[in-house]
């Protein structure tokens, strides 16, 4: 999903000029003709992700509307306009919450550079604060990604969950984000703060189930050299999240029955009981009730963990979700990764929500980090998605060169390899014609042009910037060559 930029300025010829230059890396640009009209916007809906903020309005001036925005709890990030670029302006603007300033009138570079750093503050910014509520174990529903139908029914009986220790069962495929539905359950309940403690059950070995939920004492067992509190007690005060229940072998299953109901553990070699007080959250991608049909899960255990259940829905069943999510990744790994994608393309877009995704939400997140990584223009394209959309990268048309043949050989020497490699019928643009001479540079630039329509499907923003340069030169060739129907086409 484009970034939205508001400029708000009382010029209108200002305001084009800005708009040109932002729609051409892919922004979504509005307008504001005045700083109340821009304070309505952020504050009664619309928003935006980066606000251009002129200081000399008719009416509210630029640092009055942007001490308003403050004073409103507009986090967004402002760059203000100003003809005047004193010192003492920009001091003002800059104690009044500016991010930047630019000198009117302000060039393409300064602009988009300005843009892309403030949308990357902002991203570190909302990373920060994801981890450290991550780390505190204060993570909400509101930090969940996704307003769908679904999405609103699990955050609605999570928050009422919330409020007591009632014992949860989370359902669902692989790859839904049932551990983040339990982080959000811990966050907002009265143990956020406390322990959150998160345990594979598929992952732990069959020797080592007892001794790693329930601890040991030292020398209870060969290799004990210390003793070692347990899962459990760990969680002690907090929640203790179980994922892949289902996993748990039927002998371990009847302890942690036991550790549920008393309250208590009993460690390996231990003495004694040891209380604990822990909120048990579960989750399983397979059927309990089939597996308790089954014997694979005891009964007891079952009706035990699944007081409150809450079924985490697919990818596919909440595909209004997927720009929101897909933002978010963005957004992640730009942090991560120093990258400044700024978003999809409204054609990658539809891909992404057109597709099942059967491995859910994990697989949408690696996707769009692989993608982010191998990325080389601010939006991702389709061809970012190979595996998706079944469309290569564009490779740059290089004249291909066998090692094995050495300059001079049988094929004539250098001058006969040199006329191969540009005249074959194979490459996408040739050099020479049929006669083995060097062909008009009118000629070699039509075809170099139809090719890029070509290969970047009509996007004429793309084309220009592989080719070198401006769109309005890109478009002035297109109709001196007669190309507009293959712009067309492509499209």
């Amino acid at each position: 999903m484009a970034k939205t930029v508001l400029v708000v300025d009382d010029d209108p010829t200002q305001r084009r000029l800005i708009q040109a230059v932002l729609d051409r890396e892919g922004y979504a640009v509005v307008h504001a003709e005045s700083g109340g009209e821009a304070i309505d916007r952020l504050t009664k809906g619309g928003g935006a992700d980066v606000v251009l903020l002129d200081l000399v309005m008719p009416g509210l001036s630029g640092l009055e509307a942007l001490a308003e925005m403050r004073t409103a709890g507009v986090a967004t990030p402002v760059i203000v306009l100003t003809a005047n670029g004193g010192i003492e302006t920009v001091v003002k603007a800059m104690q009044a919450g500016a991010q930047d300033f630019f000198v009117k009138p302000v060039g393409p570079e300064r602009l988009l550079v300005g843009v892309r750093n403030a949308l990357q503050m902002t991203q570190l910014t909302a990373e920060i604060g994801r981890l450290k509520k991550r780390a505190a174990g204060r993570s909400s529903f509101d930090d969940m990604v996704g307003g769908s139908p679904p999405m609103r029914m699990v955050k609605a009986l999570g928050q009422r969950a919330a409020t007591s220790s009632i014992p949860v069962l989370i359902t669902g495929e692989s790859g839904v984000g049932k551990e983040v539905i339990a982080r959000a359950l811990h966050g907002a309940s009265e143990r956020a703060g406390k322990p959150f403690v998160a345990v594979n059950c598929g992952a732990l070995p069959a020797n080592l189930v007892e001794s790693i939920l329930f601890g040991h004492e030292k020398g209870a067992f060969t290799g004990a050299h210390e003793k070692h509190a347990g899962k459990f007690v760990e969680a002690n005060g907090g929640t203790l999240f179980l994922d892949e229940i289902g996993e748990l072998p039927l002998d371990m299953q009847v302890k942690l029955l036991r550790a549920l109901q008393e309250g208590e553990v009993d460690p390996v070699g231990g003495k004694r009981p040891v209380k604990v007080d822990v909120r048990i959250v579960s989750a399983t991608n397979r059927d309990p009730a089939q597996q308790v049909k089954e014997g694979a899960f005891r009964e007891d255990l079952f009706y035990r963990l699944n007081v409150f259940p809450i079924e985490a829905p697919a990818l596919r069943e909440r595909r209004e979700d997927i720009p929101a999510l897909v933002d978010h990744f963005i957004a992640r790994f730009n942090v991560e990764e120093g990258k400044r994608v700024t978003g999809c393309s409204a054609e990658t877009l539809n891909l992404l929500q057109g597709f099942d995704w059967p491995g859910n939400v994990r697989q949408l997140e690696n996707a769009v980090y692989r993608a982010l990584v191998l990325a080389d223009s601010p939006l991702l394209q389709p061809h970012d998605f190979p595996a998706i959309s079944g469309v290569a990268a564009p490779l740059a048309s290089t004249p291909a060169v066998s090692p094995a043949t050495p300059s001079g050989a049988a094929t004539g020497g250098a001058d006969a390899s040199a006329h191969d490699d540009s005249g074959s019928p194979d490459s996408p643009v040739r050099i020479t014609d049929e006669r083995g001479h060097v062909r008009t540079l009118e000629e070699i630039e039509r075809d170099l042009i139809q090719h890029a329509i070509e290969v970047y499907a009509g996007h004429m923003s793309e084309i220009a910037r592989r080719l070198g340069i401006g769109r309005s030169t890109l478009y002035r060739k297109v109709r001196e060559q007669g190309l507009e129907e293959q712009v067309r086409e492509a499209g």
